[in-house]
């Protein structure tokens, strides 16, 4: 059986994730924004955490783990390469290392770019990727530590995963990412018509995440670095995807 994931919405647009393996009884969350939404919706499910899987450093995302630690002896991991300031890992991993979470197996992926050792979860047996700051719903992450050339490249690793993946990112940023998106990818019709979808969702007080792979890979700019027509429109025709997906990600710090 695949996973049993739960969104778990945090601090201001932050989403925390509890993954469930109902034939173990094993439980693993990913990031820990703050603890008390978390330790709530563990109470109600009547789920025992066992693992927390840290996707990168920043504050928004370990904030809570002491707490949630302190209520659930869970077996920490995240990346070796971040360990000098991430909170003490019992499990350091590099990207290829494989975790086990119940009956399920996770593939580690190096995301690099919104910051240096942003690692990225996917369960493909529950069609699953845990993203954060790397690829988001329609956008990906301000690329703050590694390049933009790195960011691209950790992106096209996201996009070769199948397209049924659903994929959970780590912000509500979609609204903002979708009035972005219309300035670059302005006569793509699947993207006029989620960004319709998004609208009323927050409108109704939705959430738009997760996502389908398949659905970022037809909408999301910082996918499309290839598209003749986003090349065109910005003026970029046959240049390299690196080039146009740097123009994009620069026209969005600037937004």
């Amino acid at each position: 059986m695949p996973l049993d994931i739960r969104t778990i919405p945090c601090l201001a647009d932050n989403y925390a994730y509890l993954a469930h393996d109902a034939a173990t009884g094993a439980t693993a969350l990913i990031d820990i924004p703050e603890a008390a939404p978390i330790l709530a919706a563990l109470e109600e499910l009547g789920w025992t955490l066992t693992d927390v899987l840290i996707t990168h450093h920043h504050d928004d995302h370990i904030d809570g783990l002491a707490d949630i630690l302190a209520q659930y002896p869970a077996r920490v991991v995240g990346a070796a390469a971040d360990t000098h300031r991430l909170p003490a890992l019992d499990l350091k991993v590099t990207e290829g290392d494989t975790i086990t979470i119940g009956s399920e197996t996770c593939t580690v992926l190096d995301v690099s770019g919104h910051t240096l050792g942003h690692v990225a979860f996917h369960f493909p047996a529950s069609n699953a990727v845990f993203t954060a700051d790397s690829l988001m719903a329609l956008g990906c992450g301000r690329v703050f530590e590694g390049t933009k050339p790195q960011m691209h490249d950790s992106l096209q690793k996201l996009a070769a995963l199948p397209g049924d993946t659903v994929v959970y990112s780590g912000h509500e940023y979609t609204a903002a990412n979708a009035k972005f998106a219309l300035t670059i990818d302005p006569d793509n019709p699947a993207l006029i018509s989620r960004v319709q979808q998004v609208t009323e969702k927050r409108a109704s007080g939705l959430p738009t995440v997760p996502s389908l792979l398949s659905e970022e890979l037809a909408t999301n700019p910082f996918l499309r670095a290839h598209d003749p027509a986003i090349q065109a429109h910005l003026s970029m025709t046959g240049a390299n995807a690196v080039d146009v997906f740097t123009e994009i990600r620069t026209r969005k710090d600037n937004f």
